[in-house]
């Protein structure tokens, strides 16, 4: 009996030791997730316990989850290498002009036309009592999940103002610039269309004139609503300038920031100019309702604001890469 109560005795602390070795070794693999180790599950020392699991499995993955967002040339310039079968021969597969000028666009065309879908839909069926909370989340939430999923293609754009924005701090080629507008411009009208298909009611519908902009009601109203719109809009473009291109303040956070500071400006600037920060996002609505109504201000102030924050990042706040001036060239060693 005292030898087997020994031996339970010697079993419980081996498996305590094990809990304690597997909970270590998943303290250690999160801490160097967080250190943006990209080589964290290639295959170790196969004398720990955790470790020899995936040596004899033989299983070698890459985390590039915590990697920061490529830019649309960065995109544009990846390729992939890999040995042909029987030979030491290598393949190259770079990217053909549909993977460089074609593909980028249509990346742009469905990331608008489903961001530009979720906010008309959610101001159309908003519920009583919500205020812009409804509308405000919405945007915020379509607008990181389009990112998220199109910036490895396009970089994420869906906004003519952020591509101006990108495209003068050196992140998008200028030959890509009209043909993104123009697929920003026919995805948002897409969205659009669709938001009207699935409305509930032809009256929800006209109730909120589609989800187009019409929070300014008389010409005292446009000089605030302009002024709204490019501060705004200068802080979305910034946000995702600065998280997305700028390579000294890359972050792999950078949709949630651009989708949480669109959150923050409607529910801001929502009561003065509707919040919408994005020329495609009225374009779309007022082509489906016809409603026209002080529609220049929802172009001219974003835009402009995309200009400033192109000037901002070439002068002063881009890395020594992207700025101008005030920068000093070293021969390398």
């Amino acid at each position: 009996m005292i030898c087997l109560w020994w031996r339970s005795q010697q079993l419980a602390a081996t498996g305590a030791q094990r809990r304690a070795r597997f909970i270590s070794c998943l303290i250690t693999l999160a801490v160097r997730a967080l250190r943006e180790d990209t080589s964290l599950f290639q295959e170790t020392d196969p004398s720990n316990h955790l470790d020899r699991a995936f040596h004899l499995s033989r299983v070698s993955i890459s985390l590039d989850i915590m990697s920061p967002l490529p830019t649309a040339k960065e995109a544009h310039e990846l390729s992939k290498t890999r040995t042909k079968a029987g030979g030491g021969e290598k393949l190259r597969w770079g990217r053909t002009c549909y993977d460089r000028y074609l593909l980028p666009c249509v990346a742009e065309f469905f990331g608008t036309a489903l961001f530009v879908f979720s906010g008309c839909a959610s101001v159309i069926e908003n519920s009583p009592g919500t205020g812009r909370l409804q509308p405000a989340m919405a945007h915020g939430l379509a607008l990181s999940i389009s990112i998220a999923i199109t910036a490895g293609i396009s970089g994420g754009h869906m906004n003519p103002a952020v591509t101006l924005g990108v495209t003068l701090a050196g992140g998008l080629d200028i030959v890509l610039l009209f043909p993104y507008w123009a697929a920003q411009f026919c995805g948002a009208t897409v969205g659009a269309g669709l938001a009207r298909a699935v409305a509930s009611s032809h009256e929800s519908f006209a109730n909120v004139s589609g989800g187009a902009f019409d929070a300014i009601k008389d010409s005292d109203q446009v000089s605030a609503a302009l002024l709204a719109e490019v501060v705004m809009t200068f802080y979305l473009v910034l946000s995702v300038c600065l998280s997305a291109v700028n390579h000294q303040s890359k972050t792999p956070l950078a949709p949630f920031c651009i989708g949480l500071t669109l959150c923050v400006a409607i529910l801001g600037a929502g009561a003065i100019s509707g919040g919408c920060l994005n020329p495609a996002r009225a374009f779309g609505p007022a082509v489906v309702a016809n409603y026209w109504a002080y529609h220049w201000v929802y172009w001219v102030g974003p835009l402009v604001a995309g200009l400033l924050v192109g000037i901002v990042l070439r002068t002063l706040l881009g890395d020594p890469r992207t700025r101008l001036a005030f920068r000093k060239r070293e021969a390398s060693p």
